[in-house]
């Protein structure tokens, strides 16, 4: 092969790969995950990182107790996570395939969500 045809398919996967980097970035952006609880009271939303971005009370929370309330927070907070885990995992699987590569990325995730 030509070095002027080599560089060329070079320069052409490179950018593939750039191109594919900027898609998976911009779908893991979206990738958060919102999640509510099983009455409403609680809504939790996180980013694809699984990070807390907002937490929502409706007035029926104001009638469970103390500590009720901060469990129902935790589990709905949980269940967000699982969710932006397992979109997060979907993405990343779509760009990197699944294989040794994924297996690292996800491999602090739920059992559930992991392939």
């Amino acid at each position: 092969m030509e070095p002027a045809q080599w560089l060329a398919d070079y320069r052409g996967r490179l950018e593939r790969a750039a191109d594919g980097a900027r898609q998976a970035r911009e779908s893991l952006e979206q990738a958060g995950a919102t999640a509510r609880s099983p009455r409403g009271e609680v809504t939790v939303s996180v980013n694809a990182a699984g990070v807390l971005k907002g937490v929502a009370l409706t007035p029926a929370a104001r009638k469970l107790e103390v500590d009720a309330l901060a469990a129902l927070i935790l589990t709905t907070a949980r269940e967000a996570q699982r969710l932006a885990g397992e979109r997060m995992a979907d993405v990343m699987a779509g760009y990197l395939g699944d294989g040794p590569a994924l297996t690292q990325l996800t491999r602090h995730l739920s059992p559930e969500v992991v392939r």
